[in-house]
């Protein structure tokens, strides 16, 4: 299958071919991991650069003294998706956090309490996401470090405080991310940029709507700002819409769960694979094992979009809580 590389691409690789310094390879390879297409014909291309990408970053972190800083704000990826909460002081990321996942980031009432970002895991029905509870961004200040984070996340939440100066937080926290040279998938990107773009999913979340009267502020925001992103106000004291927060990041994600099963036996419906939306049979049985792909025949499904037990091809676009049976 060919690779297809849009031009941007090879625009990104002549800047890591220019590059003299390993933070200027790391962020022309950062750039070219961002544009190159998600497919088969790109699966070893991809490989290789995460390869490259590992090797200039440990080349980078030796250069420098402040590697163990660094290291602070490079947060591996778990679960489903890796989600970062970015947005002013006092926004309500680490109680978030705090509410959702194992982990106790500190939380105070004064500005600037976090200090480096903390990870924890938030469960959604039977699979997990990667929370991350970040510094907060001003247009008077940003950790320079939070750049890479923020372009490395699968998912964006921009968390504002409903009783605040909501509508400025918002600007800010946009100017700060197109700045970055980051763009959500559903805003049109300047066409003047010298450098390709970072297409990210976005939600914006008002937090603190803790009693009844709120919603009107809610209301008011999202009339003033015309907003285009999924958008929900909740409140991380009170509990109020995190189910709906979670559903949110759920259908950002665009993955879906998968369960298998042995011919005779009852699914494991404790465990199942997380893949891309739009993954077929055939995709789901590399990810089993990647010598499935050769030995696949075809498999039995019990799913929404079929009749139980259907025998279907390795073409099988796979859908959300399938239970397959595959046969080699």
């Amino acid at each position: 299958m060919p690779a297809n590389l849009p031009p941007n691409y090879f625009e990104a690789e002549k800047d890591f071919r220019e590059a003299k310094t390993p933070d200027a390879k790391v962020e022309a390879l950062e750039e070219m991991l961002s544009i190159i297409p998600k497919h088969k014909g790109t699966d070893k291309l991809r490989a290789d650069l995460r390869r490259r990408l590992s090797k200039f970053k440990d080349q980078s972190q030796k250069k420098k003294g402040g590697s163990r800083r660094k290291a602070a704000f490079s947060i591996s990826k778990e679960g489903a998706a890796q989600v970062a909460l970015i947005g002013p002081p006092n926004a309500g990321k680490s109680s978030l956090v705090d509410l959702l996942t194992n982990t106790s980031p500190e939380i105070s009432d004064f500005p600037h309490t976090t200090q480096k970002p903390t990870p924890g895991m938030a469960p959604y029905e039977d699979i997990q996401y990667q929370l991350v509870d970040t510094p907060p961004i001003t247009k008077e200040y940003m950790e320079p470090l939070m750049g890479d984070l923020i372009r490395h996340a699968d998912i964006l939440v921009v968390l504002l405080d409903l009783h605040g100066s909501t509508l400025q937080q918002y600007e800010d926290v946009m100017d700060i991310l197109h700045s970055l040279r980051v763009y959500a998938d559903k805003n049109e990107v300047p066409l003047d940029l010298r450098k390709a773009p970072f297409i990210k999913k976005i939600l914006v979340a008002l937090n603190k709507m803790d009693k009844v009267e709120d919603i009107e502020d809610l209301d008011v925001f999202m009339e003033l700002t015309d907003i285009r992103l999924p958008c929900i106000g909740m409140s991380a004291r009170t509990g109020k819409n995190i189910p709906l927060f979670m559903k949110h990041i759920f259908d950002l994600s665009e993955v879906i769960r998968v369960y298998t099963k042995s011919p005779g036996k009852e699914p494991d419906m404790k465990a199942p694979y997380v893949i891309p939306r739009g993954s077929t049979l055939e995709e789901l049985a590399g990810r089993v094992h990647k010598d499935f792909v050769e030995t696949l025949k075809n498999a039995r499904i019990w799913g929404r979009a079929v009749r139980d037990g259907q025998m279907v091809q390795r073409d099988y676009v796979m859908q959300d809580c399938d239970i397959v049976e595959i046969h080699f």
